[in-house]
């Protein structure tokens, strides 16, 4: 029988990674995708889309497509599906693996302050600045509409789900950015704070090399740990070693 891997997707490193496994002879590759984007990407490979229920759910998937393995490969902020998935791993004995790029590192220059919630970055947004830009995606953003009333200028792929910050204009776009869209951004809407999550990966960190450029402070949200046990991949062929195939 084919072994079959189950790839919780929605990054771009799922997608390569469904590539890469899809084209191995014999390979059936599953992505599951949560739904929550539209239009997503084409994949390679099988596609599903919505919640197993839990890892109970996810567990009794695993079980009934006789899944080999599965890849955690979600945003580094989908706390819940990967502890789920580490609950229904551990729950079957499929061996799990968690491919999560590099968080970001500050340089020199940069002015960055560190949040554990979206609540702690909020709370360090007025001494900092009052007009925000803030790309945390569309969810959690009833977090900023406490304290004092500054303008947001929010970012996202999906518009933004209420509640939100009165004063709130919203732009919807997906990366790649350059530097100079970002520092054009910046400049035209005349922002003096950003605010981000650790997402890692190069798609969207042109904002950070404006900021420093521009001399802007930068709140950024780290990055929930993961279950005790597991460890992160921090790329597809990682990834791939780790479930034992070699890097074609």
């Amino acid at each position: 029988m084919s072994p079959h891997v189950l790839v919780l997707g929605g990054t771009t490193e799922a997608r390569e990674l469904a590539a890469s496994l899809a084209a191995r002879p014999g390979m059936r590759v599953t992505t599951s995708l949560a739904g929550r984007v539209s239009r997503p990407g084409a994949l390679e490979g099988d596609v599903r889309v919505g919640g197993f229920g839990g890892a109970e759910g996810l567990a009794e998937w695993l079980r009934s497509q006789r899944v080999d393995a599965v890849v955690d490969a979600t945003h580094p902020f989908a706390a819940g599906i990967t502890a789920n998935a580490a609950r229904a791993a551990a729950a079957t004995g499929v061996p799990a693996v968690v491919l999560r790029r590099p968080g970001w590192e500050p340089g020199p220059g940069d002015r960055w302050h560190s949040a554990a919630s979206l609540a702690e970055a909020a709370a360090l947004l007025p001494p900092l600045g009052h007009r925000v830009f803030l790309t945390t995606g569309r969810l959690g953003l009833a977090a900023f509409t406490r304290g004092p009333e500054l303008h947001y200028l929010v970012r996202s792929v999906e518009p933004p789900e209420p509640p939100m910050p009165r004063h709130t204009e919203v732009l919807l776009a997906r990366g790649p950015f350059t530097v100079e869209d970002e520092t054009t951004l910046l400049r035209e809407h005349r922002i003096d704070v950003v605010v981000t999550k650790d997402s890692g990966g190069s798609a969207t960190a042109a904002k950070l090399t404006a900021a420093r450029e521009l001399g802007l402070p930068v709140v950024v949200v780290r990055r929930p740990p993961l279950p005790e046990g597991i460890r992160a991949a921090p790329d597809v062929p990682s990834v791939l070693a780790r479930l034992g195939f070699e890097t074609a």
